[in-house]
């Protein structure tokens, strides 16, 4: 039976959208300003692909988190196809066309997952917020088919990646890659923001968070809150600070996650530092054996009665809920012990997480947490440490006071 005609008409998009689309350069890195018609724009194109081709051919939208992928998924049946025109697999987030063609929408949440399959064209969402193995991934598919990718994401500081992928865009004279850079100044001239909202955002946000989501304009330390020159400063040049410890900060692991114990000497200093991944009777044993100072362990949800345990056995020991408060406000106090110099860490992956640790304001409010797909648990345990470090010496100080 012959495959019925397709009658497709693009729909309207701005010219900045359009230069993006119709670039012949294999690979396009596009920074933009949230809310700019990025992923409005790159949802025709790649539909545009697959119409070309042929049945049982992949086509692949990939986004950080599998949330996203989903709207991408929800926006592509609602916005470039009448009812029905799609075969729509909800589960598996694949729409298939008339032509037998495939679209997919997939996560980079575990990028060894992306391998295997024949691509013949990508879009990488917000690639700036993925790590940059599920780009390597994502490559090993596209080179059989010698498919195209476009990626698309916000500014996210310059010690990432994305960064650097657009940077080496920015320098192709080889016409493999291009660069396109789209501020909220632009959408808003294009008709697709209003100029009174973004001025409004100009004053409810930080210069350099505004900078980077409305602006493209990336700033050196992104959205670190410690600032990545502080944390330079308080690099310890042997590693490890002479012991013994004075205060403790244990987090407890969440399903991938480490559990990790944090000890400050009495100067400040990171002098212990143990990550493991263990059964709970394990972490406990390991927890018990550590001198009875004062210590802050992590008691949210199932680390509560482990933590009720440990505290049967050690005196100076105590339980820390993570809430979205909480947590803010244990991380403005390790952020201004960076800030002040107070603070010892070593190089490795502690300073690794603690360099790629970021913020994020929300409508609720400011929310701290590690890129999607890497840990912070080395974070949580050093800010708890501090807070026990600190609440130990406000204890001593007044102690003092009182005896004078």
């Amino acid at each position: 039976m012959p495959t019925a005609e397709i009658t497709y008409t693009r729909p309207w998009v701005a010219p900045y959208q359009q230069r993006m689309l119709d670039c012949p350069a294999r690979y396009t890195v596009t920074e933009a300003s949230t809310k700019a018609g990025k992923t409005a724009s790159h949802i025709i194109w790649l539909f545009e692909q697959a119409l070309q081709g042929q049945p049982g051919q992949n086509f692949w939208w990939v986004a950080p988190v599998y949330n996203q992928a989903k709207i991408a998924f929800a926006r592509m049946k609602q916005q470039v196809s009448t009812p029905g025109f799609f075969v729509a697999n909800e589960s598996s987030l694949t729409l298939t066309l008339p032509t037998g063609a495939i679209l997919w929408f997939k996560t980079a949440e575990k990028p060894d997952n992306l391998y295997g399959d024949d691509v013949y064209a990508a879009v990488f969402d917000e690639f700036t917020r993925s790590r940059e193995e599920a780009w390597f991934a994502l490559r090993s598919t596209l080179t059989a088919t010698q498919g195209k990718c476009k990626f698309i994401g916000n500014v996210k500081g310059k010690k990432n990646w994305g960064y650097k992928m657009a940077q080496k865009a920015r320098q192709d004279t080889t016409g493999t890659y291009a660069y396109f850079k789209i501020t909220a100044y632009d959408a808003v001239e294009a008709g697709i923001l209003k100029q009174e909202e973004i001025e409004e955002a100009k004053r409810d946000l930080p210069e350099a968070v505004f900078r980077e989501l409305y602006l493209a304009e990336p700033s050196e330390d992104g959205s670190n809150p410690f600032g990545l020159t502080h944390l330079r400063r308080c690099l310890l040049p042997t590693g490890l600070a002479p012991g013994p410890a004075v205060a403790y900060g244990i987090d407890l692991a969440k399903s991938f996650d480490y559990a990790v114990i944090a000890g400050l000497n009495a100067q400040g200093y990171t002098c212990q530092l143990d990550r493991w991944q263990s059964p709970w009777g394990e972490t406990k044993r390991r927890i018990l054996s550590l001198p009875d100072i004062s210590t802050l362990i992590d008691s949210t949800g199932v680390g509560d009665p482990i933590v009720e345990e440990v505290m049967q056995t050690r005196r100076r020991t105590e339980g820390f809920k993570f809430t979205s408060q909480s947590k803010q406000q244990l991380m403005e106090g390790l952020t201004l012990a960076f800030q002040q110099t107070a603070l010892g860490i070593p190089s490795g992956w502690l300073y690794d997480e603690l360099e790629a640790f970021e913020y994020v304001y929300t409508r609720t409010g400011v929310q701290y947490a590690a890129p999607a797909g890497l840990h912070d648990d080395g974070v949580c345990a050093l800010a708890l440490a501090w807070r026990a470090y600190t609440t130990l010496h406000h204890q001593k100080a007044a102690y003092v006071v009182h005896a004078l």
